[in-house]
């Protein structure tokens, strides 16, 4: 039976049509025909219908008043069919009716290939079912749940009503519960779904990777994103929100040359002021917030996070978690987000998500978020996330019965594997806004793992962002050939420079600041070159060996050069100060 939802109720069809062909049998109800099933006689397969499923002209066609359900025996499945019905009374307010007639229509061709004993035994059960078809006594409504007394129906929680008829009624006095479960998994399993995942990057601190870190004096912090994830089912649409943002502290990371430049933490008076505006206003706007904390507890990583821990000690209305994720999961152990899960799961689920059904009732509401970071914000950041939305996804199908408790996401592959490429390429698209590549542990996110193929991309996707991050960071070439750096022309278009007559120049053409970097990686390259050359050559005399050792001490001292002054020669923005 088809499920539809009808203004504040749901109603069942009353009226099918039985369309028998001789491989299958196909039950349509005359209200909605493109929502039937067919069921194969050969095996008692059910699957919904499709263009091609009624092709063809049925053998019989008749009409029956509901599906009992199916039922397994030795030899195959049979189908419960309701083919008389009379209508008995009302039930508050709904009309009541007793099953007046009943037929099982067998499904089991293989009963050909079975023992003498297993076609004895199927007989006698056979009978048992002919009996049933007899059964005085058995009453059902298409719009009310006949199993639930009044005392507990108005004792209900708001919006239980709302839920298939099904999913109300107390089992213990459903006649044909037992009947009924391959059917409701047919449907619900089959139930076409939308999920959605839209990402908003907040404005307030735009920005490249190393030219935006942390939080400016007024608490807005660099790569700070909403990710919105909304299912759409059987006429329920779930909202999901999470957040990432920069470490709201004021630090940064000034590109050298070197692939991972040192984290500088400026100490400043308004720090605990800075940290307060940023967690103030989240919660403003989405309520309870759970600062998770994913970066590295060692290095840099690990004073800025010690540093991070101490701020928030001074916020106790706002529960902060640090996850060393590097140590616990590493670069394959995505599984290991369950140790976090352990430590966060009850206040996420008590977060909860954003709920309304067809007709925009509101039956639930999310009550805060979880605001997530790592160093970057992207590939850590996205693996931790995934991993949340999965998790609330999985609560919101068992909420309207398309899971039951035991059942997530990832028991079904296809639907699994489009889920979390959704958000693997939403990884991607956040991190070539900020960072100018893919994200990293891409991998983890397709896949759980990571593969050959993806840590090789990974490798690549490193060394990109290495000379992005040192010499192309927001660098354009326009087709008038002249280069506009993106860290500047992000200022420009999001009001944090504007431009003024009056004001003196911040710009000067681009070809006349001078650049050493192309001067020195030649006098770089041609040092290695000629050292290796004369210390092939240093065998043969003193005065070969003495060339070798000068130009050896030329090349350490270029790059010693290039190490002391790298911040020089990297690409840096001009319009704005990093803070």
């Amino acid at each position: 039976m088809e499920i539809v939802p009808s203004s504040s109720r749901f109603k069942l069809y009353d009226q099918f049509e039985l369309l028998e062909f001789p491989d299958m049998y196909v039950v349509k109800p005359v209200e909605s025909p493109h929502e039937g099933f067919s069921v194969d006689r050969r095996d008692g397969n059910i699957k919904p219908l499709d263009e091609n499923t009624c092709s063809g002209n049925a053998s019989k066609v008749s009409t029956i008043y509901g599906v009992g359900g199916t039922i397994r025996l030795l030899a195959g499945t049979y189908l419960l069919v309701i083919t008389s019905r009379e209508e008995m009374g009302t039930f508050l307010g709904f009309p009541i009716f007793r099953v007046a007639a009943m037929k099982f229509l067998p499904c089991n061709e293989a009963m050909r290939f079975a023992t003498s004993q297993e076609k004895k035994d199927e007989t006698y059960f056979r009978t048992l079912l002919q009996s049933l078809e007899s059964t005085p006594g058995l009453y059902f409504s298409y719009e009310t749940d006949l199993t639930v007394n009044l005392q507990r129906r108005c004792k209900l929680a708001e919006g239980w009503t709302r839920k298939p008829i099904w999913k109300q009624a107390d089992p213990r006095f459903v006649w044909n519960w037992h009947l009924l479960e391959e059917l409701i998994e047919c449907k619900l399993k089959n139930s076409p779904a939308v999920i959605s995942l839209i990402s908003r990057r907040c404005t307030r601190r735009l920005g490249t990777r190393m030219w935006r870190r942390g939080a400016n004096l007024e608490g807005d912090v660099a790569n700070f994103v909403e990710s919105e994830q909304i299912v759409e089912i059987n006429g329920f649409k779930f909202s999901l929100l999470q957040v990432r943002g920069s470490i709201p502290l004021l630090w940064e990371q000034i590109v050298d040359l070197s692939y991972k430049p040192r984290v500088k933490i400026n100490k400043h008076e308004d720090t605990p002021k800075v940290v307060q505006r940023h967690f103030h206003d989240l919660c403003q706007r989405y309520g309870e917030i759970m600062a998770v904390d994913l970066t590295d507890q060692h290095g840099d990583e690990g004073e800025l996070s010690k540093a991070y821990a101490t701020e928030m000690e001074r916020l106790p209305n706002v529960r902060y978690v640090s996850f060393d994720f590097h140590n616990i999961c590493g670069t394959t152990n995505f599984d290991n987000l369950g140790v976090l899960y352990e430590q966060i799961g009850d206040e996420f689920e008590k977060q909860g998500y954003f709920l309304v059904d067809a007709d925009e009732n509101i039956l639930e509401e999310q009550k805060g978020v979880i605001r997530s970071n790592c160093i970057d914000c992207l590939d850590r950041t996205n693996v931790t996330q995934n991993y949340m939305a999965q998790k609330s996804l999985n609560l919101q199908l068992q909420r309207i019965g398309v899971f039951d408790s035991t059942e997530c996401v990832s028991t079904f592959e296809d639907d699994y594997t489009k889920f979390r490429t959704i958000w693997a390429e939403q990884g991607d698209e956040i991190s070539l806004q900020y960072a100018g590549t893919y994200a990293l542990k891409g991998d983890l996110v397709r896949y759980g793992k990571q593969t050959v193929f993806g840590a090789i991309k990974d490798g690549m996707s490193a060394m990109s962002r290495y000379y992005l991050n040192n010499f192309q960071d927001g660098v354009r070439q326009a087709s008038f050939s002249y280069k506009i750096r993106v860290e500047d022309a992000l200022d420009l278009i999001s009001g944090r420079y504007t431009v003024g007559t009056n004001s003196p120049s911040q710009l000067q053409p681009i070809g006349s600041q001078p650049s050493f970097l192309p001067v020195a990686s030649a006098l770089l390259i041609g040092g290695v070159t000629v050292t290796s050359f004369t210390i092939h050559q240093a065998g043969r005399n003193t005065q070969q060996y003495l060339a070798s050792a000068l130009w050896a001490g030329v090349t350490a001292g270029v790059a010693a050069m290039i190490k002391a002054n790298g911040r020089h020669l990297c690409s840096r923005p001009r319009l704005c100060h990093l803070i």
